[in-house]
């Protein structure tokens, strides 16, 4: 059987290209070029939902929270070889009212319930990889979504890094920055998705990281 790699995100995993309002297709999205680059004993699976939190449920949108999410997506795609987790921008929106330090609480809590889907897991050992998401840029405040995000989301997403490292080193998770791998700037319509740049060098990096994880055997 091939090794499965479930890739659990939002709107920046799933694709959205905020140029065009739609989705980047199979030759541009960071999954489908980091299948590529894994090759024919791999299988990566999307599991991309634009607006996700990890654990906040939304006023506005319905189903968006993570934690409700992640065992009945770590089940239907058993066994899981590595579960790799990229959440965090829309949990710093204004009407969350949450800090950096309390997504990071938010991070932690969908771990163990990720960890605790025991009958998921490849050999009954979880692994999973966080990744920090690409910040903000402050300038989406002048953006069309500058009044929906609401202040201080730029800030708080800078924040990230060092609170997910946190996290990643307490629960026994490997940890990657995006911000580390991904040099190009975020697109210039609403300041906080990836731009096909973007996409292509994340793959290029998880590519890179992914089977080190593997044959390390990081567990929690």
């Amino acid at each position: 059987m091939k090794k499965h790699v479930v890739c659990f995100g939002d709107s920046n995993t799933h694709g959205y290209c905020a140029k065009t309002g739609g989705r980047f297709d199979e030759s541009q999205r960071w999954t489908c070029l980091l299948q590529k680059k894994l090759g024919d004993q791999w299988l990566i699976l999307e599991e991309g939902l634009s607006g996700r939190t990890t654990t906040f449920d939304d006023p506005i949108h319905e189903a968006l929270s993570g934690l409700d999410y992640v065992y009945p997506c770590l089940m239907s795609h058993e066994p899981v070889d590595l579960l790799i987790i990229m959440l965090g921008t829309n949990d710093t929106k204004e009407r969350f009212g949450a800090s950096a330090e309390c997504i990071a609480l938010g991070l932690k809590r969908l771990i163990s319930k990720a960890v605790s889907t025991t009958d998921c897991w490849k050999n009954g050992r979880p692994s999973i990889l966080i990744v920090t998401p690409q910040n903000i840029d402050k300038r989406y405040e002048t953006s069309e979504v500058g009044g929906t995000m609401g202040k201080g989301c730029a800030e708080k997403s800078q924040k990230l890094a060092e609170e997910y490292k946190k996290i990643a080193d307490l629960t026994g998770c490997a940890y990657l920055d995006a911000n580390q791998v991904v040099t190009a700037e975020p697109n210039n319509v609403d300041f906080m998705h990836l731009t096909e740049e973007g996409h292509r060098q994340l793959a290029e990096a998880l590519s890179e990281i992914i089977p080190e994880i593997l044959s390390c055997d990081t567990t929690l």
